[in-house]
């Protein structure tokens, strides 16, 4: 068989007719890479990743910070509040004691028969500190009054955290306020108040600094309503602060002037008549002999089975117990028969006895001869020289009787 030359072509030996298509190069060398197919690229993903990343974190962080900022504002507001609590609490007490102070002095204002006279400038200063103190206690009271807001459930989103916080903080700045005015209320009444005891005390003590004089104006008044009075001045006195207390101290004290009054008067027309003059006049003889003793007068047509025929009679008692308080009674006839020496000297015997309540030490009191023997003795001692200063009823005193008397005034 003949070899035909291979067919050529462009780009290499044609197949021989039946034959295979054989590799242009045969060779132990590495084929030739295939071009590889390009990949897509995803930055787009990556970017939307990372963003939604950014903004979860973002929310996380609102979030916390959301948290913290509602539990700091929760933190202060609740610290405001226990303190404005408290400051209500102390303003609530001192309008208390305000309220205990306006209503002592509305007792020491209250009308109704004051026999005892007060400057007038000093009521009206009362009736001024009273008034404000009222009003103050008022103005106090609408301010305590005001609610403290209490705090909701904490919301859970930061968008409601932060709503919620801001709220907090609007609630501390009034709870603020609050404190400032609950401030001057407590000022406002401790100065009222301050006031009103100050003015109050001033009606207090000039009333019973005015109780001597009263007293000395009614002089015919019956020795337990002066004993009365009197204690009921020294009260009034000693007062240092207007409550219930020192107005009860203040009423007594005006009671008392009035009951004064009131056994004056029933005195007074007990001894009316033709010998009143000649009575009060005896009395005031009797009172000025024993300065510091109390003496209440009775009379009488017959005392100790003395008081006609020219005849006078009187009798003593007195209280050991009760220093300063003795009751005389005469018979008419001293009166009828005043101002003569017999009368001078019965009276000043009866007054020895009374006085005795200042000298119980001086003499022997335990035997009715002895005691009348002193009253003798009083009566000489004092001047008194006319047998009826007891001479002639009870004999001669001993001269050291006479000498003890003369120390008893």
């Amino acid at each position: 068989m003949t070899d035909r030359p291979p067919f050529q072509t462009a780009t290499g030996t044609a197949p021989l007719p039946g034959g295979h298509v054989l590799p242009v190069l045969l060779s132990a060398g590495p084929p030739t890479a295939a071009a590889s197919p390009r990949r897509k690229k995803h930055t787009g993903v990556v970017l939307g990743l990372l963003g939604g990343a950014a903004v979860i974190a973002g929310l996380a962080l609102a979030q916390v910070t959301a948290n913290l900022g509602y539990d700091n504002a929760l933190s202060r507001y609740g610290s405001t509040a226990e303190a404005t609590s408290t400051t209500k609490t102390q303003v609530r007490e001192e309008i208390a004691g305000l309220r205990a102070v306006t209503g002592a002095a509305e007792q020491i204002l209250a009308g109704g028969n004051q026999p005892i006279a007060v400057p007038e400038e000093v009521q009206a200063g009362l009736a001024s500190a009273l008034a404000d103190g009222t009003t103050a206690a008022s103005e106090a009271d609408a301010v305590v009054a005001t609610e403290i807001a209490g705090v909701g459930t904490k919301p859970g989103w930061f968008w409601e955290l932060l709503g919620a916080t801001s709220e907090l903080e609007q609630r501390r700045h009034d709870l603020d306020v609050l404190s400032d005015e609950l401030a001057v209320a407590s000022a406002e009444t401790a100065d009222t108040q301050e006031a009103v005891v100050e003015s109050g005390l001033a009606v207090i003590n000039a009333a019973g600094a005015a109780a001597p004089a009263f007293e000395a104006a009614h002089l015919s008044a019956r020795n337990e309503a002066v004993i009365a009075l009197r204690d009921a001045a020294a009260e009034a006195i000693a007062a240092t602060m207007v409550d219930d207390s020192a107005a009860t101290a203040y009423v007594s004290l005006q009671d008392a002037a009035a009951r004064v009054v009131a056994t004056e008067g029933e005195e007074l027309a007990e001894k009316s008549g033709p010998l009143l003059n000649a009575r009060l006049e005896i009395e005031a003889f009797a009172r000025s002999l024993a300065p510091g003793v109390l003496l209440d007068f009775d009379w009488s047509p017959v005392v100790s089975g003395a008081g006609y025929n020219g005849s006078m009679g009187g009798y003593t008692t007195w209280w050991w117990g009760e220093s300063g308080r003795a009751t005389i009674e005469l018979s008419n006839s001293v009166a009828e028969q005043w101002p003569s020496t017999r009368s001078k000297a019965l009276v000043a015997h009866e007054v020895g006895h009374a006085i005795s309540v200042k000298c119980q030490s001086m003499y022997d009191s335990s035997t009715q001869d002895s005691i009348e023997k002193w009253a003798t003795a009083w009566a000489i001692s004092m001047g008194y020289t006319d047998d009826a200063n007891g001479v002639w009823a009870y004999g001669y005193p001993p001269q050291n009787y006479i000498d003890a008397a003369a120390g008893c005034r």
